[in-house]
């Protein structure tokens, strides 16, 4: 077991590799389509739409890449896998910058994909320092780092996007760069020796995990509420940016300010509610108050077109940052210390398919139903899929028991 002071370090090392790619990720977003242009020569439309395929491609491979990198975190330790990721992402953002076509930033961003799994270790190695209590929390801490990372990566990409499409990348790869280097002389491993397991590529893929997971009492059902919530949850990223402009007559500016509230909302509650939530309710109570709430919030998104009630309402809808946290949690309480990278892969890559799966549903019924083709004009039409979807995850959540922390058994030493 590692002492407090490693500790510390250790969650500060694993905050800043979440932030570093958080913002990595968001950093370029301002610059891209302009990138895009450059690059083919293409009108703005169809930059975006070679801008969603980029943006499918980095998910794909981060849910196919997600339970490999888990394994190898079980297998080798959190450490090494931290650092070979981080120096990677680093040498990756550097080469995009110097892309002369767009397949490099096809294959860039599918390289950033795949070691943008590194959110799956991250929770594993926080669950090695955590006991079972605090898990929830350092969840949550997670969360916030990666809340701050894509606060601030948009900000400064479209800042450092004045100075050309390429800087950015530039200054994302320096940040990794600078993390690793803190990590290798500060970042102790968190997981004892005795804990970790033979690597197998059986249980290295999203098909493998599900079959080793299913295998645990009670997580497949909960992972099922946890994929349920995530699509959910994913109308904002998805769909905000093309509904709120229909339903208040938003600009980019205003769109913005909203996305700011949201993301700062999210840090607050993640970094001051959640661990006191947690703590007087248990993970699955605080679950069931935080869908109810955000659940409230997106009814009157279906209905609503008062702008400024919008944006108070954006206070709130960091609210909903509670029940993934608090959700894994469960899962991790039922799953051996052994286990937690693959877990935690597990869990990486349920949230990229849920990201791919979000804008297929959420911007084709809002496409569809604003179109004039369609039998009745209702912008409030992805906000009703998914009241629809979290209202099933919450049924399914009412119906989970409580469950006890599994405690380890050593296993003999992996060489």
């Amino acid at each position: 077991m590692i002492e407090e002071a490693q500790k510390k370090s250790a969650i500060r090392f694993i905050l800043m590799t979440v932030f570093a790619y958080s913002m990595g990720f968001g950093i370029i977003m301002p610059v891209l389509p302009e990138l895009i242009i450059e690059l083919e020569g293409v009108s703005l439309s169809e930059a975006t739409f070679i801008g969603g395929l980029i943006a499918a491609s980095y998910a794909f491979f981060q849910f196919l890449m997600g339970p490999f990198v888990g394994n190898l975190g079980d297998r080798f330790g959190r450490r090494p896998v931290f650092l070979l990721s981080l120096a990677g992402f680093s040498v990756d953002f550097f080469l995009m910058g110097f892309a002369p076509s767009i397949v490099w930033l096809f294959v860039g961003r599918s390289i950033a994909g795949a070691l943008g799994a590194i959110f799956g270790p991250a929770n594993a190695a926080m669950a090695d320092i955590s006991s079972g209590e605090d898990r929830a929390k350092g969840f949550g801490l997670v969360g916030a780092a990666f809340g701050i990372g894509f606060i601030v990566g948009p900000a400064l990409g479209g800042f450092l996007g004045e100075f050309g499409t390429r800087v950015p990348f530039f200054v994302a790869a320096g940040i990794a760069a600078l993390v690793f280097c803190y990590g290798w002389f500060a970042f102790p491993e968190t997981m004892d020796k005795g804990a970790r397991r033979d690597f197998s590529f059986k249980r290295a893929n999203p098909i493998g995990a599900l079959l080793s997971i299913k295998k645990l009492p009670g997580v497949l059902g909960i992972s099922s509420i946890y994929f349920m919530w995530v699509i959910t949850a994913n109308i904002y990223p998805a769909s905000w940016a093309y509904f709120a402009p229909l339903r208040f007559g938003w600009d980019s500016k205003m769109v913005g300010v909203s996305l700011t509230l949201v993301g700062f909302s999210m840090v607050f509650v993640q970094v001051v509610v959640l661990g006191r939530m947690v703590r007087r309710f248990g993970e699955r109570i605080t679950a069931l108050i935080a869908m109810s709430v955000s659940l409230c919030a997106m009814v009157f998104y279906i209905f609503g077109s008062n702008g400024n009630v919008a944006l108070m309402i954006c206070l709130f809808v960091g609210i909903q940052s509670m029940v993934m946290p608090s959700v894994n949690a469960m899962m991790s309480r039922r799953t051996p210390i052994d286990q937690q990278g693959e877990l935690q892969g597990f869990n990486g890559s349920l949230s990229a398919l849920a990201a791919l799966i979000a804008p297929l549903i959420y911007n084709t019924s809002l496409s569809y139903f604003t179109s004039p083709d369609a039998p009745m004009q209702f912008v409030g039409a992805p906000f009703v899929l998914s009241v629809s979807l979290g209202l099933i995850a919450l049924t399914m959540l009412m119906l989970v028991k409580p469950a006890g922390l599994i405690v380890h058994k050593p296993r003999p030493e992996v060489s």
